[in-house]
């Protein structure tokens, strides 16, 4: 075969195999950036991101940005810091179960408000949240099987955000500011209890004694002063009296003057 049909042949055969090879570098390494244990999957169409039991201590940072649905379930993460879903524009349910989340930063699910319809949060760790760590999402939440705190921030927080159906009966007393609701269900409770309006309560109490202090303070120091003066004018007349008559009028004239 002459040399340039042997060296055309060459180029044809590579140009037919860039492709192919271009396609499996990429498929390495895009498996190579995920996780241990995490995996990318289709499910009934949805575009699905495993992550369950892979020991995870933290969100990981390279998810497949078109993700439908992230299964953090089963690890290790203890905290979910500002912005951690951020570039998941398409993200319809977000599992993070059974884990040790201690700790929601403010805008930990910043980004997800629009299109995030289920957002799992059972079984972890989480004693007290701030109701501005779901602020303007839509999603159902699952708060069940963590050891709550009872008290206002608690009340505040359910009453803002939308509970899965079923998982109301979870969310129970592990605490409380009352020691009689511990083990009971925190809708239950606070059927009965407005925990907001007894800490109102209690802080309009704490401040009208800390008033009543003050003016009692007040009135103590007037009663005083004006007793010292008193006790000063009582002693200086009798002062007054113990001396001979025309220096005690010229003293008594000028105590007059004084006090005018």
């Amino acid at each position: 075969m002459p040399l340039v049909d042997r060296f055309l042949l060459r180029s044809v055969t590579m140009w037919l195999l860039l492709p192919s090879f271009l396609l499996v570098a990429s498929c390495l390494r895009s498996a190579v950036a995920f996780p241990k244990g995490c995996y990318p999957s289709e499910e009934e169409g949805f575009k699905t991101f495993r992550c369950s039991n892979a020991r995870l201590t933290e969100v990981p940072k390279d998810i497949p940005n078109d993700t439908n649905k992230l299964y953090l379930d089963s690890n290790r993460i203890p905290f979910l810091p500002r912005d951690a879903f951020r570039d998941l524009p398409l993200l319809l349910e977000l599992d993070l179960s059974h884990n040790a989340i201690a700790g929601v930063e403010s805008g930990a699910f910043r980004g997800l408000a629009d299109h995030l319809h289920s957002l799992d949060l059972s079984s972890n760790k989480l004693v007290s949240l701030s109701k501005d760590a779901f602020s303007n999402l839509k999603a159902k939440v699952n708060l069940s099987n963590n050891p709550w705190l009872c008290d206002c921030r608690l009340q505040e927080l359910i009453r803002t955000v939308d509970l899965a159906a079923g998982s109301s009966g979870g969310i129970v007393c592990d605490s409380s500011v009352q020691e009689e609701h511990v083990g009971k269900s925190f809708l239950q409770v606070i059927a009965d209890t407005d925990f907001c309006n007894v800490y109102k309560k209690t802080t309009d109490i704490a401040m009208l004694v800390t008033m009543f202090g003050w003016f009692a303070m007040v009135i103590s120091y007037l009663v005083y002063y004006v007793r010292q003066n008193q006790e000063d004018a009582r002693r200086h007349l009798e002062y007054l009296k113990s001396l001979p008559s025309k220096q005690r009028r010229s003293e008594e004239s000028s105590t007059i003057s004084t006090v005018v």
